[in-house]
């Protein structure tokens, strides 16, 4: 498949490296296919990557994964462009951080959350929350002393979510559907719970993982 990855930043780098160890092509959409940020990206990649247009990218991909800061997200889902995205599965990994104050916080909670706001950028896409409660080097093949840690997602779209779990599943992780996209209102918290742990703890090699009794 044809994955089309939104952002050249940390979190798209090893998301585009993970697909591409399993086969897939990623197309990494960008507002300057040929600017520095780009081709640094493109570099760290390395092989089965190619630059494009956010547009661009978003039209000829099966998919598209969300990889932006989020101050940079809206103008980069608004360059995307809704007719490229209506119908496709987006993975939005974002959070709606705001870290003007040292202790950073929510940007937005807990009567939408940044995933909702996409979604309504974009509304004829299936927007599915994952990835934003572990850091970027995590993402694919996490390797914790406790065993496969658990990735929680949130979508409105059943196929959708089944596509996303099946590719949790190949990046090593065990997962969760908790439902619906106003889910995200969760899970969005959740990742400032894993940046207070790690910042007390001077470490950011943590994941979650839920235990229950019906699964022992």
């Amino acid at each position: 498949m044809q994955v089309a990855i939104l952002g050249t930043g940390t979190v798209g780098q090893h998301l585009a490296r993970g697909f591409i160890g399993r086969g897939h092509q990623v197309i990494l959409g960008t507002r300057d296919p040929g600017g520095q940020s780009a081709q640094k990206a493109l570099a760290a990649i390395g092989r089965g990557v190619r630059a494009a247009t956010f547009g661009e990218a978003a039209r000829a991909g099966d998919f598209a994964v969300l990889a932006t800061s989020w101050e940079g997200t809206e103008a980069a889902v608004r360059l995307t462009g809704a007719a490229n995205l209506a119908g496709k599965l987006l993975i939005d990994t974002t959070n709606p951080l705001d870290f003007t104050r040292l202790a950073g916080e929510l940007a937005l909670g807990y009567t939408t959350s940044g995933a909702e706001q996409i979604q309504s950028w974009v509304p004829q896409a299936k927007v599915v929350k994952a990835f934003n409660i572990v850091t970027a080097t995590h993402m694919v093949d996490p390797q914790l002393a406790g065993g496969p840690p658990t990735m929680f997602i949130a979508g409105n779209d059943a196929q959708a979510k089944r596509q996303v779990l099946a590719i949790l599943q190949d990046f090593g992780w065990e997962s969760v559907d908790i439902g619906a996209l106003d889910g995200a209102r969760l899970l969005e918290p959740l990742a400032m719970l894993w940046i207070r742990y790690a910042r007390q703890n001077n470490h950011w090699t943590h994941a979650f993982k839920l235990l229950d009794k019906k699964s022992a």
